[in-house]
């Protein structure tokens, strides 16, 4: 009787409070699944990252995080900077890790993708030359009169003096 009561307390405890192999095997796929969906695909992206920046040279089309569209001017490998050129003649420094895309020569962003109230530099020129032209005749017109002002304070002058004149003879 005394073997018995042991033989049945070792069968109860291994089902009610042991480890199953189910139980691992499951703990297992879960730990398999986020290391596919989640850790690897963020290791290549980063190492893709890591290609990009390393392979910005100057002269080179970037695309910063901020969505700052640039030209490479020169890279310090040393700090992990680089020189970008916004506009002709204004550059500014980033980090080699703000660099979202390096775009290819023949990535120039196309005719339809600008805005359709965007200005080109022969409207710009011609807005400059309207406000030019408009400020002129604003000009001659005030020269205009300010001659009509004098004018008839010259007629004023002359009549006072052909009144006074005229009173003296009388």
């Amino acid at each position: 009787m005394g073997t018995s009561i042991h033989l049945l307390a070792a069968t109860s405890s291994s089902k009610s409070g042991g480890f199953s192999v189910e139980t691992l095997l499951l703990i297992v796929v879960v730990v398999v699944g986020f290391y596919m969906l989640l850790i690897r695909p963020q290791r290549r992206r980063q190492q893709q990252a890591q290609q990009r920046q390393n392979s910005v040279r100057p002269g080179a089309r970037v695309t910063t995080t901020a969505g700052l569209h640039a030209t490479v001017v020169a890279v310090d490998e040393e700090a992990g900077d680089v020189v970008l050129e916004i506009a002709p003649g204004v550059e500014v420094r980033y980090m080699k890790r703000a660099i979202m895309q390096v775009d290819d020569p023949g990535d120039e962003p196309e005719e339809s993708e600008e805005p359709e109230d965007s200005y080109d530099e022969a409207e710009e020129q011609e807005d400059y030359d309207e406000a030019e032209e408009q400020d002129e005749s604003a000009e001659t017109e005030e020269q205009d009169s300010e001659d009509s002002e004098t004018v008839s304070a010259e007629d004023q002058t002359a009549e006072a003096t052909a009144r006074s004149a005229g009173a003296a003879k009388d």
